[in-house]
């Protein structure tokens, strides 16, 4: 008789084989409604795949999600490189669940234009608040997307509203006045400054300025503290300058310090005034719903983008224009009369 406790070929006698569940867009939209953080990882994942199976997935999700109540904040963070982005969300997002909130934080990180790449290092800087259960948290890469947020931004907000999450914070990848695409996907924008951020002629300069709801002067401590008071006062003086597109609201500007955890309930505050004069202004919904036909005009145009340059004809004419205009051969010019008369050809040919 064979003894089973004598097996020489390494392998368990009492493995057995365990079918993977398959995953379809009922098991995703149950978690999310469960408020479970891995499946909403998950989703967002779906939607960031190059694989195309997993974006219809990803898709079909979002179309089944249910209605979102506008009793949701999506509040927008950005500032240059070294302001503290990271820091004061940080201290803000434990500062909200201290008030009963349930915040979601969407990291958008810098791409390399050479390989593509990201670091996503955000959530290593959020220790605490990554730890927490009332919170989550997603680093994204921003990809070939300009204006500091990332390709499926828009999609994982509703993601993490659908999920249970209260607050979503998006912030912005920080490289300068051309981020004003945030403003483009979220209710409040919080633009934090450095001491020393510049006088009155900086603070009224356009762009991401002007999109900025609330000034923030962070990492107001220590020896900063005098210069970020002389910053908060060029600041005040410089917004007096222009009217917010908000009748009856003038952007407040405000020290914190994310370190010490000084400031923040001020800054609540005030999220919380403009997000009310939003709703009694009625001004909320008519927002989200230019911000959505926004989102529909940009993706239609990218997609149409991707259809029309997976045409052979058109791949192989543009090259071949590229190269003519590259060794000087013709001018911008007509290059771009070229390849419109090409997409002419090519649309009404078909």
């Amino acid at each position: 008789m064979s003894d089973t406790r004598h097996n020489n070929s390494g392998i368990n006698p009492n493995f057995s084989l365990v079918k993977r569940k398959i995953k379809n867009a009922d098991y995703y939209l149950q978690g999310l409604q469960e408020g479970n953080r891995f499946i909403l990882s998950e989703c967002i994942t779906l939607l960031e795949s190059n694989n195309k199976s997993k974006r219809i997935l990803g898709e079909s999700v979002m179309e089944r999600l249910p209605p979102i109540s506008e009793n949701t904040l999506r509040l927008g963070v950005t500032g240059s490189p070294g302001v503290g982005k990271s820091t004061f969300i940080e201290s803000f997002g434990l500062f909200l669940i201290s008030k009963n909130h349930h915040p979601a934080i969407l990291a958008i990180d810098p791409s390399s234009q050479s390989n593509k790449g990201s670091i996503l290092g955000d959530k290593t800087r959020m220790n605490e608040l990554s730890g927490h259960e009332k919170a989550y948290i997603r680093p994204s890469p921003s990809g070939a997307i300009l204006g500091g947020t990332g390709a499926f931004t828009k999609e994982a907000i509703q993601l993490c509203e659908a999920c249970g999450f209260d607050t979503i914070i998006i912030e912005t990848v920080g490289v300068g006045q051309s981020e004003t695409e945030v403003d483009h996907i979220t209710d409040v924008n919080i633009l934090l400054l450095q001491p020393g951020a510049g006088d009155d002629i900086q603070g009224i300069k356009r762009g991401i300025v002007e999109n900025a709801d609330i000034f923030v002067i962070n990492k107001a401590d220590g020896p900063q503290l005098d210069l970020a008071k002389h910053t908060r006062s060029s600041y005040k003086n410089a917004v007096q300058l222009f009217h917010h597109d908000i009748p009856g609201w003038t952007c407040p500007v405000i020290l914190t310090s994310a370190l010490e955890k000084r400031g923040l309930d001020n800054v609540y505050s005030s999220v919380t005034d403009f997000l009310n004069l939003l709703k009694e202004k009625n001004i909320l919904t008519l927002r989200r719903n230019q911000q959505e036909i926004r989102w529909f005009e940009n993706q239609v145009l990218q997609k149409l983008q991707e259809i029309a340059f997976k045409n052979d004809v058109i791949k192989t004419h543009y090259s071949i224009i590229s190269e003519d205009l590259k060794s000087g051969k013709i001018k911008t010019n007509v290059a771009i009369s070229k390849m419109v008369e090409l997409f002419k050809s090519v649309i009404f040919h078909n």
